[in-house]
Order: C-alpha cells, then structure tokens, then sequence
C-alpha cells in the first residue's frame, strides 16, 4: 500500500465523525434517560426487588468514582470527563476505516458516552446516580454509563490481547498527519 492510500484509509470522513458524536450522544441520553426514571421511582424508596436475592433497583447518589471510590473529587472527575472528550475523539479519528478496527471505533463510541453520561450528572447534580444492584453478590450499585464504560474497558483488553496484532497497532498513527 503507498502513502497515499494509507492516508486516505487512516482521515475520517466529516460524516464518520459526525456519526461518532451522534452516537455517543444518543448512548448518552440513553444513560439520562436511565437515571431520571430512576430517580423519579426510587428516590426515598426502599428499592425495587426484580429478582428476589438476586437483582435489585436502588437509588443511589455516588459522590466518588467506580465503587464509591475517591468521593468527593467532583473537578478532578469533570476534568478527567473533558480530557476525554479531547483524547477519544482524536483518538478515533486515529483509527484506520478497515474493517479490522471496526471494534475500536465502537469501543470508542462507548467508552465516551460512559464518560459523558457520568460527566452530565456530575456536572448538574453534583453526583452520580446509581440504581443496579446485584444484591446476590453485594454488588457496588452502578448505571448505564457504568456499563458502557466497563464492558468497553473488559472489550479493548480482550482485543489487544488476542485480535489485535502489533502491526496492527503500528497503522494508528497517533502523532502524524
């Protein structure tokens, strides 16, 4: 392949990155959608049990990170959430348009709309809403956003691990035009 082509193969196209930001939008306001219902049915509610001994809703307001860590740190969180929205974007834009790497695109998509999500309620509420609770394991109670961001996170590792080769990564040309 000459210089030429993989240029061409590497840009993104305005309308791929319009798409990129549409659906991370739209798997955003998924997430809101999620935990407005939850705080206008669970809020000062015991809970709702789906499965008993298995699987619960909880209203939840987490001022910290994944598993109720680090609570309190709102701007470090907003700030980390806007690195994101700076880092993933160009990131993505990075990520060859073969189908090879379809994967990543889609990890990307997630990945921020997690961040996203987490960021708006942050941003607006001062906190996280959380509501799943697998109470059969005494699971930390999480969300959609939560979701999104832990099964692209479980999904990248499995990748590099066994999909994708070196080479593979030496086509995403992080610092070149």
């Amino acid at each position: 392949m000459n210089q030429n082509q993989k240029k061409s193969e590497q840009k993104q196209s305005p309308t791929r990155l319009l798409l990129f930001f549409l659906y991370t939008i739209g798997l955003a306001a998924i997430d809101q959608a999620t935990k407005q219902a939850a705080q206008q049915m669970l809020r000062g509610k015991d809970g709702l049990t789906i499965i008993p001994g298995v699987f619960e809703l909880q209203y939840l307001e987490n001022r910290g990170s994944a598993f109720g860590l680090m609570q309190g740190q709102k701007t470090l969180f907003i700030t980390m959430a806007c690195l994101m929205l700076l880092v993933i974007p160009y990131l993505y834009t990075r990520i060859p348009r073969s189908r090879r790497f379809f994967y990543l695109r889609v990890i990307a998509v997630f990945f921020l709309s997690g961040a996203v999500g987490n960021a708006i309620d942050r941003i607006v509420n001062g906190y996280v809403i959380d509501f799943f609770y697998f109470s059969l394991i005494d699971f930390p109670i999480f969300n959609v956003a939560d979701i999104y961001v832990t099964v692209s996170t479980f999904l990248l590792i499995v990748l590099m691990l066994f999909y994708y080769k070196d080479e593979d990564f030496e086509q995403i040309h992080l610092f070149s035009r």
